[in-house]
C-alpha cells in the first residue's frame, strides 16, 4: 500500500472521494510542500550569507534548485500515469515550462524591492524580509505553481500520451509478478 492510499484510508469518506478524484493534483500539492522546503531553505541559506546583497539571484538559484527536485518527484510520482514522450523531451519541457515559472515567481518579489522600494534603508530589516518572503514566497510560489500544474498536464505530461506509460507500467509489473520459469 502507497503512501497515499494509507493516508486515503484515514480521510472522512466524503473528503476521500474529492481527493480521489483530485489524485493528481493532491500529489503535485504534496511536491509543490517538499519543494517549497527546498526553495525557502536554499533562498535562505544563500540570501543570509553569500549573497546577502543580491536576494532576486539568492532567489533565481533556489527555484533552480526546487525545479530539479521537482522533476524528479513530479515525473516519477505526481504525474507518473501520463505523459509518454521520450525522457529527454519530456525533461526540455518541463523545465522549459519551470523557466517560465521562474519568471512568473520573481515578478513579486522584484516589484517589492525595486518597484515598491520595501528595503533597507528605506523600510526597517523586519520589514524587508516579510515583505520578500510575502512575495517571494507566497505570492510568487502561488503564482508559479498555478502556471506549472496548468503547464505540465497540458505539454509535459499530457493525458492522451499516458496510455503509453500505463501500459509499459502494466507490462513491468506482470513480468515482476509473473516471473518466467
Amino acid at each position: 500500500m502507497t503512501v497515499v492510499e494509507t493516508v486515503l484510508n484515514r480521510v472522512p469518506r466524503p473528503l476521500r472521494s474529492i481527493l480521489i478524484k483530485h489524485r493528481e493534483l493532491l500529489k503535485f500539492a504534496i511536491v509543490g510542500g517538499t519543494t517549497f522546503l527546498v526553495d525557502n531553505g536554499v533562498w535562505y541559506l544563500l540570501k543570509l550569507t553569500v549573497l546577502e546583497s543580491k536576494p532576486t539571484t539568492a532567489k533565481a538559484i533556489a527555484i533552480i534548485v526546487a525545479t530539479i527536485v521537482s522533476y524528479v518527484l513530479n515525473s516519477e510520482w505526481s504525474f507518473r500515469t501520463r505523459g509518454g514522450r521520450e525522457r529527454h523531451h519530456e525533461a526540455a519541457l518541463f523545465f522549459l515550462i519551470s523557466g517560465v515559472a521562474i519568471v512568473v515567481n520573481l515578478i513579486p518579489l522584484y516589484a517589492s524591492r525595486y518597484v515598491l522600494d520595501l528595503e533597507v534603508p528605506h523600510v526597517p530589516f523586519w520589514a524587508q524580509e516579510i515583505a520578500d518572503f510575502t512575495s517571494g514566497s507566497i505570492i510568487g510560489m502561488l503564482l508559479a505553481m498555478v502556471f506549472r500544474f496548468w503547464g505540465f498536464k497540458k505539454w509535459v505530461f499530457p493525458d492522451e500520451l499516458g496510455h503509453r506509460r500505463r501500459e509499459s507500467d502494466e507490462t513491468d509489473a506482470d513480468v515482476h509478478e509473473f516471473p518466467s520459469r
